[in-house]
């Protein structure tokens, strides 16, 4: 299997300052370009860490190939 790249971003706001959450672009090296989906989690410190946790473990369940 190929080595893999994990692409993510995060950054901690004030909900209240939130206006809308757009997906991200990234640009491969054979010059096409792939959407990356930006997900917001609101919450405590605690509620936003343990979603995290299960985003990440259902995201790796839609590949089990890996």
């Amino acid at each position: 299997m190929a080595k893999l790249a994990l692409v993510y971003g995060m950054r901690l706001l004030p909900e209240e300052d939130l206006s809308e959450v757009k997906d991200a672009t990234v640009v491969l090296k054979n010059g096409k370009s792939a959407r990356v989906t930006m997900h917001l989690i609101e919450g405590s410190k605690e509620e936003i860490e343990n979603t995290f946790r299960q985003s990440i473990e259902a995201f790796f369940e839609m590949y089990p190939e890996i």
